[in-house]
């Protein structure tokens, strides 16, 4: 097993072998992710209308070529993420950190989706957005809100979960993010 994981790791290394998976950008509406899709398809920022319907971008991130799923956040989006679970690899969870008031709402979403049979194994990166709006809330806070003091402890849960604060807009913690689920797809 060593020599297979070493083999592949190496042509990993050299450019020669990439990785494809799926990852679904979940969370509440207005919280960031399609500003984040477009942040890693183009660097750019840009103003976006709320997502209206699924969107499917494909991102190559170090050695992984992402088909990367734009879910919607509304309440009528939400009704359909079922459907796109089929063979996800990562699930990519947006919470906007600067409305505490939604916090309830972003947990009862977060619950479902850890409870879903089909993501019983895969791994999950909250991504605290918006840590840049001065009412923007602490990690601790955040994970407080969503019942996430430990993540990634086997013994509390089935799958990786890990929590990255992050302000898309100015560029910063949510590469640590793609970085985090890059090792265990």
């Amino acid at each position: 097993m060593f020599v297979f994981d070493w083999f592949w790791s190496v042509l990993s290394a050299l450019g020669l072998y990439q990785k494809n998976a799926k990852i679904v950008f979940l969370g509440l509406d207005d919280a960031g992710k399609t500003t984040l899709l477009h942040m890693l398809r183009d660097n750019h920022l840009s103003v976006h209308f709320p997502t209206q319907k699924p969107t499917m971008e494909e991102l190559t991130i170090g050695s992984i070529k992402f088909r990367a799923y734009d879910m919607g956040g509304h309440l009528q989006a939400r009704k359909i993420w079922k459907e796109y679970f089929l063979e996800v690899n990562a699930v990519v969870f947006l919470v906007d950190t600067s409305n505490p008031a939604r916090f309830p709402e972003c947990k009862k979403e977060l619950d479902s989706l850890l409870e879903a049979e089909e993501l019983r194994k895969v791994p999950f990166a909250i991504l605290g957005n918006k840590i840049d709006n001065l009412n923007s809330v602490t990690e601790e806070e955040l994970r407080r809100a969503l019942g996430l003091m430990q993540t990634y402890n086997q013994a509390t849960y089935a799958r990786p979960i890990e929590v990255f604060m992050c302000s898309v807009v100015k560029r910063i913690g949510y590469k640590e993010a793609f970085n985090w689920l890059s090792q265990l797809i």
